[in-house]
């Protein structure tokens, strides 16, 4: 299928989906800006004015009536706090599954040693970003790029939801259109397009404006793109792009057959309404701590003019005052101090339960978040109250780990083809590493008290401690374990018959015959 030649972009269909992206990044960016600028403003980009939705009833006023969707009073300025809980909540699903790397392995030596070389170059890195972006749009894509500029092979790339339009068939990705914007100014911008499908790459320019392609200009119109090939040949059958799943199934878009493939965004459902509650509680806690600053009231006569059109203050080291005529008698004039209270304890409680109720619709726990009290020594205390952010990562794993397999066997597929690799493309097996670091203390006691009751084997005991060992690491150490174990000592104490050791020379076979009578054998043999 070839490039659009212009038209709307993104395509008019998927309207819905991409204004949901715009809310989920507004709050995963964090920007209090943004925020006001998506609930408060008549448009994109247009600040100030206050909608008239924000003033009706029913159902079109609903989300302006939100807490970032209330009118600031005019005359003031906008005091409004935002807390970072959408990104913490990101980064936390990304920690969790790729804060060690994942274990990719397969038969075939080589190929092995290609896979362990892509790791240490940075594929770690590429899903911490992924996962996190992914976190909070729902999903992300990794698609194949190669430069022989920058690198002698091609590696694994970062592409964010709401930077692509996907083709599904049968629940299965299959095409993706890529856009970026190269460059923009205040009338037009240069969007490039890159379309995957099986077997070829397809690049274009357009020169538009937001929300339209525009018409279709030669790639070197910019230096981003000059390098490119109109239409690149992969000379695989297999897609160079992998769309990965943060989780499924997705709710709001069930229904909806451009959305329905697509990924469930931690913040989807009730999140976004505490996150906004939230926001509400800090700032009317931070509005109390405002309010309690000490202020002193003080008569009209113990100001200072500034001068005309600079007001008037107050001297509070000023000792002595002139003498003041007032109606009444002096001592109607008084200095009085004025300092509300700080509902410290209230907003605190509120603040931790709607922090609660957020991290279990994301389905986290608050040990996650560092928000129990009791401190966890040993690893299966930290599983045990970390339980429910386990089952989410074990969740997200299932989603993520076929889709990061077939990454790596497409990458792989692709450098035998264009870059004549040698290596046998093969599909990886995919472990996820420990989020939660075992106890060694706790592992060590179990492999005693399993070697005392002759339960496990030195290479059980071996794999037990050192789970990330491979076959020739564990063989070695078995070997050594073995070699420094001292031979078994003869008892000096045994009768000549029950002496056994290695250098005896006895047959035991050969037990009970010879000897001295009454030596030969033991009774009942």
């Amino acid at each position: 299928m070839p490039l659009p030649s212009g038209g709307t972009w993104p395509p008019q269909h998927l309207n819905p989906i991409y204004q949901h992206y715009g809310v989920l990044d507004a709050w995963y960016r964090g920007d209090d800006d943004e925020l006001a600028d998506l609930y408060g403003a008549q448009g994109v980009g247009a600040r100030p004015a206050n909608r008239p939705g924000q003033y009706r009833g029913g159902v079109v006023g609903a989300l302006s009536r939100w807490f970032w969707g209330q009118p600031t009073p005019a005359g003031e300025k906008r005091t409004k706090l935002h807390v970072p809980v959408a990104s913490d909540i990101a980064t936390m699903s990304s920690d969790l599954l790729f804060s060690e790397p994942p274990s990719l392995t397969v038969e075939t030596v080589a190929t092995q040693e290609r896979i362990e070389e892509l790791v240490e170059d940075g594929l770690q890195a590429t899903l911490l970003e992924g996962a996190e972006v992914g976190a909070a749009l729902g999903g992300y894509y990794l698609r194949a790029v190669w430069d022989t500029q920058v690198a002698e092979r091609p590696w694994l790339a970062v592409v964010h939801a709401d930077a692509a339009v996907p083709e599904w068939r049968w629940g299965r990705l299959s095409a993706v259109t890529f856009w970026r914007v190269v460059e923009q100014d205040d009338q037009t911008c240069l969007i490039h397009l890159e379309r995957h499908e099986p077997k070829v790459i397809l690049h274009g320019l357009y020169r538009g404006r937001p929300g339209s392609l525009g018409d279709p200009v030669p790639l070197t119109d910019h230096p981003e793109t000059a390098g490119l090939q109109p239409v690149v040949q992969t000379r695989i059958d297999k897609l160079t792009a992998v769309y990965v799943p943060n989780m499924r199934p997705n709710r709001t878009w069930r229904n909806f057959p451009a959305g329905a493939n697509l990924g469930r965004s931690d913040f989807d459902g009730p999140v976004l309404g505490l996150m906004d509650a939230l926001d509400e509680t800090y700032t009317s806690w931070m509005r109390d701590v405002r309010l309690a600053k000490a202020r002193l009231i003080v008569p009209s006569s113990y100001l200072q003019s500034n001068g005309p059109g600079r007001g008037a203050s107050f001297d509070l080291d000023r000792e002595l005052y002139e003498t003041m005529s007032v109606l009444g008698g002096d001592d109607r004039m008084e200095i009085s101090a004025q300092q509300f209270g700080i509902r410290t304890v209230e907003h605190r409680d509120t603040a931790a339960e709607l922090l609660a109720a957020i991290l279990r619709s994301t389905g986290y726990s608050a040990q996650s978040f560092g928000l129990s009290g009791d401190v966890a020594v040993t690893a299966t205390e930290v599983s045990a109250k970390e339980r429910r952010s386990l089952t989410t990562r074990g969740r997200k794993a299932v989603y993520t780990g076929p889709a990061l397999a077939d990454a790596v066997e497409m990458l792989l597929l692709l450098e035998a083809a264009l870059f004549s690799s040698g290596v046998a493309p093969e599909r990886p097996t995919v472990v996820f590493g420990d989020s939660v670091s075992p106890d060694l203390a706790q592992l060590a006691t179990t492999a005693e008290l399993m070697r005392r009751a002759e339960a496990a084997s030195d290479e059980t005991l071996v794999r037990m401690l050192h789970p990330d060992w491979d076959e020739t690491e564990i063989t070695a150490e078995v070997e050594r374990i073995a070699d420094a174990r001292p031979d078994p000592v003869a008892d000096p104490f045994a009768l000549p018959g029950e002496m056994t050791g290695p250098d005896d020379g006895e047959d035991p076979e050969a037990e009970g015959q010879g000897g001295p009578p009454g030596q030969q054998g033991r009774p009942g043999e």
